[in-house]
């Protein structure tokens, strides 16, 4: 539960650099959990979120405890994302420079439930319009309901995604490598993309 009322900034560029230890940490212990299952370094997030501060249409929202930060959602334009999520997209024939993609969205399981989910989608979408996106879409990780490394009572974001008007891509997805806890090496992933039209 949240100590004071949550605060929300989108930043981007130079403003990044500051944060960025704080979201490779974020990352780290969020996706760590199902269903994501990834095992990542601070040396690597550092690296991978430094892009977000170097490309022009990118922003991450901030989510703020005071001065904690304790989540954080990142979007881009579709077209200056890594090239397994924009193939996707021009192999189905969609264009990458219609859409913003939405990247990770990650929040401690401590601020869950309070409305920050619904505020980055908001957010997210806001700066979409701003770079003159008509879409918005995500991919999210695709699981097996019988998985035995499900956690009892889990339940998955689809409703939560759906209430926010975003559909899912039939046959739309794409591949990505990570090394889930306890793995030696890398392995594939299937991502499922789902997709808003943004008025």
């Amino acid at each position: 539960m949240a100590k004071n009322p949550l605060r929300f900034e989108t930043l981007r560029g130079s403003a990044l650099h500051p944060v960025l230890p704080a979201l490779a940490r974020l990352r780290i212990a969020v996706f760590r959990e199902w269903p994501y299952l990834y095992e990542g370094d601070e040396a690597y997030e550092a690296d991978y979120l430094r892009a977000y501060a170097e490309a022009p249409g990118a922003a991450v929202i901030l989510c703020r405890d005071g001065d904690e930060s304790v989540g954080a959602a990142t979007c881009e334009p579709m077209a200056e994302t890594h090239a397994e999520v924009r193939d996707a997209f021009t192999t189905a024939g969609l264009d990458p420079a219609e859409h913003c993609y939405f990247g990770e969205s990650v929040l401690l399981p401590a601020y869950r439930g309070q409305g920050a989910g619904v505020r980055f989608f908001e957010l997210r979408e806001a700066h979409a319009r701003s770079l003159g996106a008509r879409h918005a879409a995500f991919c999210a990780v695709r699981r097996e309901a019988d998985d035995p490394r499900r956690p009892a009572g889990y339940t998955p974001l689809d409703g939560f995604w759906r209430r926010r008007g975003y559909t899912p891509c039939p046959g739309l997805f794409c591949t990505l490598t990570w090394r889930e806890p306890g793995g030696a090496a890398e392995i594939p992933h299937r991502l499922d993309f789902w997709r808003k039209a943004l008025a």
